[in-house]
């Protein structure tokens, strides 16, 4: 049910030889940095159980490397899909460097999505659908063609895409306390779900590419008198919406992974995303892309 309140070669040595090897081996032992490690099926299952029944977690520590991170997150990739659903595209997170300066991470990183909790448009959702439920202001691109990976420029990679979606990411921060952006990493970078708007066919023209740069996302709050609750530009991300997923298409194709026609890939936030309240009526929308493309979303 959607939202539901529903992881040595030897030698020989005089003892005075032996000795000094032994004390030289500690001192190295005791400088050197510790072996990253992967988190083990066991982590990886403790962690599911929290995501499934919506409570805080300690995830897998703040202190794990980027490696261990990613490492995790393949893990969890493989396993998600029985609390989520069929494997629907990708997201990359953290293409915006006021979110990259929040959570310190170096750049932009991705992680899957799946269809059991994407929904259409006017959705009315629990406020409290995760442990750390929030709403970000995202985008969508469908793909048309796994090209999308070898484009030289933006105006090419409009050929390999279908359409871009007005989306409403609802990601969890299920992480406990302050964490870091690996943890972040590590945990799907905090994927749960998201509002799909209305397809808006890609138009191969330069008009169309600027229209995606240049256009305003707003975000307002239409049941406490349309207070604003965020406003950006398509250049947050990356200069271009288009460069972002031009970067997750080939991130994906350097990890092995090759897109088809379908797929979706989500582009990032527009600016960084908020806690959910009972009681909002969330409503997205991109001023300048052809139509003023708008959703909604409310929590009750």
């Amino acid at each position: 049910m959607l939202f539901s309140h529903f992881q040595m070669i030897s030698s020989r040595f005089n003892l005075r030889q032996v000795s000094g090897a032994v004390s030289v081996a500690a001192a190295l032992i005791l400088s050197a940095p510790a072996l990253a490690v992967c988190p083990d099926d066991a982590a990886i299952d403790a962690y599911l159980v929290d995501f499934a029944k919506l409570q805080v977690s300690k995830g897998f520590g703040n202190d794990i490397s980027l490696a261990d991170a990613e490492c995790a997150k393949n893990k969890l990739g493989k396993k998600l899909p029985l609390y989520l659903g069929k494997l629907v595209g990708y997201k990359a997170g953290f293409t915006n460097p006021a979110l990259q300066k929040r959570f310190g991470v170096d750049g932009p990183k991705w992680g899957y999505m799946y269809n059991r909790n994407m929904i259409d448009m006017i959705a009315v959702l629990p406020a409290d659908f995760g442990a750390r439920p929030l709403y970000e202001a995202d985008l969508v691109v469908e793909v048309k063609d796994a090209r999308l990976a070898d484009a030289k420029t933006p105006l090419e990679a409009l050929n390999y895409l279908e359409a871009v979606v007005p989306f409403i990411e609802l990601p969890d921060l299920m992480l406990e306390g302050q964490f870091s952006g690996t943890n972040m990493i590590a945990t799907n970078v905090a994927f749960r779900g998201g509002v799909l708007g209305m397809e808006l066919p890609i138009v191969k023209t330069q008009a169309f590419l600027d229209a995606m740069a240049n256009m305003t996302v707003i975000m307002v709050d239409e049941n406490d008198n349309n207070k604003e609750l965020g406003r950006g530009k398509g250049s947050a991300l990356m200069d271009n919406p288009i460069n972002a997923a031009m970067w997750l298409a080939r991130e994906l194709k350097k990890d092995g992974i090759t897109l088809k026609k379908g797929d979706l890939l989500s582009l990032g936030g527009f600016f960084p995303p908020q806690p959910t309240k009972s009681g909002m009526k969330v409503r997205l929308q991109y001023v300048g892309l052809p139509g003023d493309p708008a959703l909604t979303v409310e929590f009750n």
